[in-house]
């Protein structure tokens, strides 16, 4: 075994390997993100098992979006403070149980709650995973397991609708629906029992020792210092942020009353509130739960805008796609997941070469691959003309869906890697859910604001008309996304110019090298 991968931890002899780490880390995020696009063919087989209204199926898509996006950055504050490898097993356990609950309910309010409970698990893991892979690799190593990571969203947002599908012309539309949330059943266990065996609880074995120690110093009737033994979590930041992302995610994921979108505005404000209690707290010696300072790394700050915009439109692709197949020209869900199925066989593999690139192109590559995939709905536009108008098979549309499958493998891995470039190892888990909320915030907007087009423009004008204008409007957000990342490009461009300078004797340029983490107010050192 290379001594380079092997770790050793405090408080055990043990030692632990770093790629067996990976693959527990993967395997979980592939079954969240497969719990997110394989509904997606299954709602109309839930409506009739279950005979779900529409506003029941609306939850069902919507209630786990909630609470993965409410949950996921206190998750990964409790995660870097308290120990990701035990948040990571909790969570995956809750998750886990959470999808037995789905498969086997019997109401849609049943089945409802258990999304909730799905989501949760799912938030509570998730941070963790960029967390540890933040702490554990550096350099080309890390690149190359956030390719892994690139891989795996992409094949398995891309894979989800398939499994469903086979599922359901498997066992029918009654029973098909429930295996495809069963599976996660046995694959989390396994998870479980591999995380207990393979994950290193570092922080946590450090944590039990300055317990013991102070038990110890307790009994010998010294003084202990309250300050190194309080733990400090900002339970009033995770609150106000709690109500802040659920204000603005809500009117986006639930139909009602239109009073519902005053909550927006209100979820702003109380956003600029939550960044003004961290500045206060962090100000008075406190740990805040999100670090303002996080925002003061520019590849961060802009990553994290790349991203959340172009969740904005990426993820309403294959919810369109299922929509305009299924209910446009009658395709079974079957057939729905299939023609994806080129876009994640061409993720993984442009994830794999993107992992190999980024150290050196990562910027460069990101705004190639949104560029790319604004390029391929265009494409799909045509194709989808060429179906409905000429008699094409739809079996053509997997050819721009595959050509945005390199893309989204490509985008994957170089974002990761470059947004969390400069954080610090400490306050990974934390940027991590920052990251992922944006994206789950985007995802929220983007799937109510795509999808009210589709469904608006069918009823006026067709399912053709509803799939170019949604499938437009994608590509015009895709390009919002690619100008971000183009000023991410200039920014991190002029750095390197300014560094360089700044390491020549010769130089008389005033610019500076790019600010250390101390410069920035000690973020990510141990407090």
């Amino acid at each position: 075994m290379n001594d380079r991968n092997v770790i050793r931890v405090e408080g055990t002899d043990r030692t632990f390997h770093r790629y067996r780490i990976l693959l527990v880390l993967m395997v979980p995020i592939a079954l969240a993100l497969m719990a997110i696009s394989s509904i997606n063919v299954a709602l109309p087989t839930i409506e009739q098992g279950l005979g779900a209204s529409p506003a029941d199926l609306q939850w069902a898509l919507s209630g786990y979006a909630l609470a993965f996006g409410i949950v996921l950055i206190p998750a990964g504050r409790i995660g870097d403070t308290v120990g990701r490898s035990m948040l990571f097993t909790v969570g995956l356990a809750v998750f886990t149980l959470a999808s037995l609950a789905c498969g086997l309910a019997s109401t849609p309010a049943a089945l409802n709650l258990a999304r909730l409970a799905q989501g949760i698990g799912a938030a509570l893991y998730n941070p963790q995973v960029m967390g540890m892979i933040q702490q554990l690799f550096s350099g080309r190593g890390r690149a190359r397991a956030f390719a892994l990571l690139g891989m795996v969203i992409a094949v398995s947002v891309a894979v989800g609708p398939l499994v469903a599908g086979t599922m359901i012309a498997w066992l029918g539309p009654h029973d098909g629906w429930r295996a495809s949330f069963l599976l996660n059943t046995p694959l989390g266990l396994v998870g479980v029992v591999l995380a207990l065996r393979w994950l290193p609880f570092g922080r946590e074995r450090q944590r039990r020792r300055l317990a013991r120690e102070a038990r110890a110093v307790r009994a010998r009737g010294g003084a202990l210092d309250r300050r190194r033994e309080r733990l400090d979590l900002d339970p009033v930041g995770a609150l106000l942020l709690a109500v802040a992302v659920l204000c603005v995610m809500f009117p986006f994921t639930a139909h009602g009353s239109t009073w519902l979108w005053s909550l927006v505005p209100l979820g702003l404000v109380l956003l600029g509130g939550w960044l003004g209690w961290e500045r206060a707290y962090r100000a008075r010696g406190h740990a805040p739960m999100v670090d303002p300072a996080l925002f003061a790394f520019p590849s961060f700050s802009f990553g994290t805008a790349v991203s959340g915009i172009f969740f904005v439109g990426s993820t309403s692709i294959f919810v369109i796609a299922a929509l305009f197949l299924q209910q446009g020209l009658g395709a079974s869900a079957l057939a729905t997941g299939l023609v994806t199925l080129p876009n994640a066989i061409l993720s993984a593999g442009s994830a794999h070469w993107s992992g190999r690139h980024t150290v050196d192109h990562g910027r460069s590559i990101v705004v190639g691959a949104i560029v790319l995939i604004a390029g391929s709905c265009v494409a799909a536009v045509g194709v989808a003309r060429a179906v409905v108008d000429l008699g094409a098979s739809f079996w053509w549309l997997a050819l721009p869906w595959a050509l945005a499958g390199i893309g989204q493998g490509a985008l994957g891995a170089a974002n990761q890697t470059m947004t969390l470039e400069d954080v610090p190892s400490e306050v990974g888990g934390t940027a991590g859910g920052v990251m992922s909320t944006a994206q789950r915030i985007g995802t929220a907007i983007g799937n109510a604001m795509i999808t009210s087009i589709f469904f608006g423009a069918a009823a006026g004008s067709g399912f053709l008309v509803a799939f170019r204008t949604a499938y437009l409007t994608i590509a015009a957000v895709l390009l919002v996304a690619a100008v971000i990342a183009v000023g991410d490009l200039r920014v991190a461009r002029r750095r390197t110019v300014s560094s360089d300078a700044a390491r020549s004797p010769s130089s008389e340029r005033s610019d500076g090298p790019v600010p250390t983490v101390q410069e920035y107010g000690g973020l990510g050192r141990t407090r």
